[in-house]
């Protein structure tokens, strides 16, 4: 036996998973920062060692860095009911009652990916586990009749993959305690470009404790119902790529939160871009119909460097964008062009009576627009296009049509 082969035996064997047992599992070999992923039934050595063979596929041993193994746990549902398959993934465990999934993981070694998938109204998916995963949607419609759909409770980065070509759909049940249809505890990049359509009925269709990131890959994210905000991140959101489609929210369309220290008061200076957007890429559709909501609310800064937006504040005293920090737009990374319409009236608050202008776009801090296009028109009664609180700068390269208040 060659000594690379007993080395690779022996990092399956640490990672968990016998001679016999890895031959069911998925490896990834890597090659000068590249790796080849490949479900294999056998992995096959020359007689010296010098290459091997995984399925029809032929490896210098020499050039390889390193294999690891990448752990798989399938859930399929079917109507009331769930069937997990842990495949051999470590120290993972299940439990499922009915279409209900519960899975928690000790594992502190070997990262996991999930592929999620069916049909059920009656089901749902909760994870636990202490290093970053991977949830791969292929073509999963879950309809909660308790609680969330996916409730994500693991800290670490969690990449959400929209497998392409598919169409899936979530929906948590009405009345619960759950924060959103879908949360994730952690951070969550979602890629792929499969579609996504998200309804919430307790409170957040989409809800992250921390950063939301939508990668260049991103097919289409769609929220028609919320019964707060459709999107609500903590910490920061950064998107790259997708469209993004939100409606039918009774609070907030897409609502950035700054994470606090144990005084629930000062930022956690430990946060990076804590309470900030960027958009740098992508299509942004957002109707804020509700009085006194915002399509997108950012308590800290907002930088545009690329993206379509197309948002309605038809809302009494609704606003298309509201900004509480800086805003900056140009045309760093793609095209920007904004288009936005401000077509309710006043708001007055029952209790306070407080009025509250509908607005295109609020500024609280410095308004800066270096390039893109920024087309605002407020047909509302008493409305305003822009309003800025700071100063306004508008670029040589810059189009704004609108009426601005300074």
């Amino acid at each position: 036996m060659s000594r690379f082969k007993i080395q690779i035996q022996l990092l399956l064997l640490l990672l968990g998973v016998g001679e016999s047992a890895y031959a069911q599992e998925q490896i990834r070999i890597w090659q000068a920062g590249d790796d080849t992923r490949l479900t294999t039934s056998e992995v096959l050595f020359s007689g010296d060692g010098a290459t091997f063979t995984v399925g029809d596929q032929s490896f210098d041993a020499s050039a390889v860095d390193s294999i690891t193994v990448v752990h798989t746990v399938t859930v399929t549902y079917s109507g009331d009911q769930a069937v997990v398959d842990l495949g051999h993934a470590p120290k993972v465990t299940a439990t499922v009652d009915g279409a209900h999934v519960n899975i928690l993981s000790t594992n502190e070694k070997s990262e996991l990916e999930f592929v999620l998938q069916g049909e059920s109204t009656q089901g749902s998916l909760t994870y636990d586990g202490p290093l970053k995963c991977k949830f791969y949607l292929n073509g999963l419609n879950l309809k909660s009749d308790r609680g969330a759909a996916i409730d994500i409770q693991c800290g670490k980065r969690v990449d959400l993959i929209l497998v392409p070509g598919t169409e899936n759909v979530l929906a948590d049940a009405a009345g619960g305690e759950q924060k959103a249809a879908l949360y994730c505890k952690g951070h969550l990049e979602v890629e792929g470009s499969g579609s996504l359509t998200v309804s919430g009925y307790t409170k957040h269709a989409i809800a992250t404790k921390e950063y939301l990131e939508l990668k260049k890959s991103t097919g289409s994210i769609t929220v028609n119902k919320a019964a707060s905000d459709a999107m609500h991140v903590g910490q920061y959101f950064l998107m790259s790529g997708g469209t993004v489609t939100l409606s039918g929210q009774a609070g907030d369309g897409l609502q950035v939160e700054t994470l606090t220290l144990s005084d629930d008061v000062t930022p956690n200076p430990d946060k990076e871009n804590n309470g900030q957007m960027f958009i740098r890429g992508g299509s942004i559709n957002i109707t804020a119909a509700h009085d006194d909501t915002k399509g997108i609310k950012v308590p800290g800064n907002l930088s545009v460097s690329g993206g379509t937006f197309v948002i309605l504040a038809s809302g009494d005293g609704s606003r298309g964008i509201q900004v509480a920090g800086n805003m900056l737009v140009n045309q760093d990374d793609n095209t920007t062009l904004m288009q936005i319409r401000a077509t309710g009236t006043t708001y007055e608050d029952e209790e306070t009576e407080d009025e509250t202008r509908c607005m295109g776009i609020r500024v609280k801090g410095n308004l800066t627009v270096t390039a893109g296009t920024i087309q605002v028109a407020n047909p509302g009664k008493y409305s305003y296009g822009i309003k800025v609180d700071g100063t306004y700068t508008k670029g040589p390269d810059a189009i704004v049509q609108a009426n601005i208040k300074n």
